[in-house]
């Protein structure tokens, strides 16, 4: 371990989720299919494995607009054919309190499914109050589960870093040690006195590299691990794809490291390994699809690709079955950019995603598969075709009751009946999309347009917008499919999940 001195530091743990694959404007129909009534396979079987899967930032708008941007009104996404579906409501608490701060992030979501408490924004792997919370992965492996961890952005990010490790910040992610990025702040400014249990001041790398909580470590960030990291993980029996660098340099650049491809995966043959494709986050889909066909990019698998593997390395590895957490993350990362065309084509990636861990467990049939989100993400909204935003607005819409003068809002604005030329010069990514004051919507053909109806128009029928370019508060919709899956049929809070999960692996109710 390196010392404090250094200013550096690193040790323990591992887990994830999944997003990505590709878009493109080409869109298929498919038409929806029946309900079938019939047990699922494996209904009533015992639970030998669980697959969680997560959008990271997908609420039920973003499903919506996905299963309509890519199969039509009628049709309805992989996730969308599961048997149980529910609501949960994501919110967070302020530090040091029960207080609910009703918009999380990305830390506190995660770690009250992996953990089963409410926590502050930014913590992972611990309470409100600082403290070290075993995470569900960890307690899998434990008990001699084989365990997974796979995700579309850096594997030190929120979602799979709250299953195998334990920060008071999330930023703490490595490779270089620093107050700011792993201390939080008093009120005067000041930094918080470092806590006993240095893991929690420990960066997330080096705590995956050398916990061996997740067995399959699939996903980014390269960049947040040093060749030390290597050599711990290698002398845990781990496979490592790629490289993590050069040990004779203080520090570690893309000259010097060498990133995982899906060819490297795709020869995998151990039973514990760890592959990292991007030096940060992966490529987004749609960004990937516009490149040379000899680009770097377009050696990094799918989240699909990702899915079918981590399953095939974790089936029949222990007697007892494994668990497994997928995130799609970039659905969060390009809603926080407002960007709507590379947001639906995460979706799609994910929901391919969903399909390899669905057909698995349709073919296993000890296999329970949930699929939701940690939260929401800016507000995803669909709007009627040919209107407008109320940013694109000379005056804010209109709160008067003329019928009834005792429902009018103080105060009264006037109807503008117009968009603001200044604000809105055209579809948002069609004309006008190269200016950054255009508050237009973005608009998207679908498998219901007429032919020859084009991305970027006003004729195509999925009109798009945002509200914001942060998280919101609304409940996440959640699917659920194998034994056991009519538990996560109900409106529930994200704790709930981490007892239900761990009652299905476990046949029992955590303790405490």
């Amino acid at each position: 371990m390196r010392s404090m001195g250094h200013k550096r530091r690193k040790a323990l743990t591992v887990v994830a989720l999944a997003s990505a694959v590709a878009a493109g404007s080409a869109v298929t129909a498919n038409s929806a299919p029946q309900h079938d009534a019939r047990p699922f396979p494996g209904h009533g079987q015992e639970i030998h494995n669980v697959i969680y899967l997560l959008g990271d930032g997908m609420g039920r708008t973003h499903v919506t607009a996905g299963r309509e941007r890519y199969y039509g009104a009628q049709g309805k996404l992989n996730m969308e054919r599961l048997p149980y579906t529910g609501a949960v409501a994501t919110y967070a608490v302020e530090k040091g309190t029960d207080q609910p701060a009703l918009v999380t992030d990305s830390a506190s979501s995660a770690t009250a499914w992996s953990s089963g408490v409410k926590t502050y924004n930014a913590a992972l792997g611990v309470d409100a109050y600082e403290k070290r919370r075993v995470t569900l992965m960890e307690q899998a492996k434990k008990a001699g589960f084989a365990t997974g961890n796979v995700s579309t952005a850096e594997v030190t990010d929120a979602t799979p870093g709250a299953q195998f490790s334990h920060v008071l910040l999330r930023g703490c992610q490595g490779p270089v040690y620093s107050d700011a990025a792993c201390l939080p702040k008093n009120a005067d400014g000041s930094y918080e006195k470092a806590p006993e249990d240095k893991t929690l001041i420990t960066p997330v790398a080096e705590q995956i590299a050398r916990n061996g909580t997740a067995d399959v470590v699939l996903g980014g960030g390269l960049a947040r691990f040093e060749p030390d990291d290597q050599k711990a993980l290698q002398a845990q029996g781990y496979q490592v794809l790629g490289s993590f660098g050069d040990p004779s340099l203080p520090a570690q650049t893309a000259a010097s490291q060498k990133v995982a491809t899906k060819a490297d995966l795709a020869g995998v043959k151990g039973k514990k390994v760890v592959g990292l494709f991007n030096r940060g986050n992966l490529t987004v889909e749609q960004a990937k699809a516009g490149l040379p066909a000899d680009a770097p990019q377009h050696q990094e698998p799918t989240l699909s690709d990702m899915a079918k593997k981590s399953i095939d390395l974790l089936n029949g590895r222990s007697k007892k079955g494994f668990f497994l957490q997928i995130e799609g993350a970039q659905i969060d990362k390009r809603s926080h950019a407002n960007d709507a065309a590379q947001t639906l084509a995460e979706v799609k990636a994910f929901d391919d995603a969903v399909k390899a861990a669905t057909d698995f467990a349709k073919k296993d049939g000890h296999t329970l598969v949930i699929v939701t989100a940690d939260h929401e993400c800016a507000g995803f909204n669909i709007i009627e075709k040919g209107t407008y935003t109320n940013a694109e607005a000379v005056a804010p819409p209109a709160n008067t009751d003329a019928g009834n003068p005792a429902n009018n809002s103080t105060p009264s604005r006037d109807k503008s009946g117009a968009k603001d030329p200044v604000r809105s010069s055209g579809i948002l990514n069609g004309a006008g999309s190269g200016d950054a004051k255009n508050f237009a919507p973005a608009t998207f053909r679908t498998p219901d347009d007429a032919a020859g109806v084009k991305d970027g128009t006003p004729e195509a029928s999925l009109w798009l917008t945002y509200l914001s370019g942060n998280h919101t508060g609304a409940d996440v919709p959640i699917y659920a499919y194998g034994p056991g899956a009519e538990k996560f049929a109900a409106s529930q809070i994200n704790t709930e999940l981490y007892g239900k999960m761990y009652r299905s692996l476990f046949g029992r109710a955590p303790r405490g």
